[in-house]
């Protein structure tokens, strides 16, 4: 038995002019959950199952990743396109809401939807993503900047294919390995997945257009106060998005709760998801009204 069958199903739908590939199981309330770099749905396997007791749960490829379309060019990656994609899902499953959970760039895919169509999202909840205007505002010194030199470096075109193809796509286990600190939580064998998934014909350049198209799109829009509930989730050793950048986001989501995660690097729900899915369940079950000020947990 593979490690991409499980108790979910694999299914397709049309979404925004695209085809996107998705994973799902169980029924009721619809959990959505958007995965990041440099992975795919099979980064939520342990969350799927204890989400899906009582919810439907969604966990997508992105457009650009794995199964799903991969267009090349980076103006196909703005956010507005990946916005459009999302909530064409929502509608294609026959919902009007969702709980919407993202993870990386998948975290900054969600904070761009619930944006853009507020009353649709009954709950927000980032992993290891800043808030928008805290990444326009990346905190001064050498520390942060050094974490977010690969930014700049993914958005040169072809070198990076190259680095990340080399060596049998050697640079993606190295990421992973590297930006983790519960390293047992990411196994050769899931390791292996991924670099399967980058392998696709055209997924290098769709999971890096995300730097090339998303993230000049981000930084040139203006975000205003949010009043979707959310919490965000953090590793406290994530190498990769410093602590320091959750800092200040209660002045832009009017509902806020942070956790911060022990013994946790940049891939939160694989390093501790029996953890993320207690706060995930609580979250979801609860229909939270979050605590003002951005409390901590």
């Amino acid at each position: 038995m593979s490690l991409l069958d499980g108790p979910w199903i694999h299914k397709f739908i049309v979404s925004n002019g695209i085809r996107l590939h998705y994973v799902t199981q169980g029924e009721g309330d619809l959990v959505l959950l958007l995965h990041g770099f440099p992975e795919f749905w099979y980064s939520w396997r342990q969350q799927i199952p204890k989400l899906a007791d009582h919810h439907k749960v969604v966990a997508l490829d992105l457009r650009g990743y794995n199964l799903s379309d991969k267009p090349q060019d980076p103006a196909s990656y703005v956010l507005d396109e990946l916005i459009l994609d999302i909530v064409g899902v929502i509608d294609g499953l026959g919902y009007r809401r969702c709980h919407l959970v993202g993870h990386d760039w998948g975290g900054m895919v969600a904070w761009g939807v619930a944006y853009a169509v507020p009353d649709r999202i009954q709950t927000l909840s980032v992993l290891a993503c800043p808030h928008p205007s805290v990444l326009k505002q990346v905190p001064s010194g050498w520390d942060q900047w050094l974490r977010s030199s690969y930014l700049l470096l993914f958005q040169l075109p072809w070198l990076p294919e190259l680095l990340l193809e080399w060596g049998n796509y050697g640079a993606i286990a190295h990421l992973l390995q590297w930006a983790a600190v519960n390293q047992s939580a990411i196994r050769p064998a899931d390791i292996a997945l991924y670099q399967d998934a980058a392998a696709q014909r055209g997924a290098l350049s769709g999971m890096l257009n995300y730097y090339r198209g998303t993230l000049p799109s981000i930084l040139a829009h203006e975000w205003g106060n949010l009043s979707v509930p959310t919490q965000m989730l953090w590793g406290r050793q994530d190498p990769v998005l410093g602590m320091e950048l959750t800092y200040n986001t209660e002045a832009y989501v009017k509902a806020l709760n942070i956790h911060y995660l022990d013994h946790c690097g940049h891939f939160v729900q694989q390093e501790q998801p029996d953890l993320v899915n207690q706060y995930l369940l609580e979250w979801l079950d609860a229909r939270p009204t979050a605590k003002p000020g951005g409390a901590v947990g």
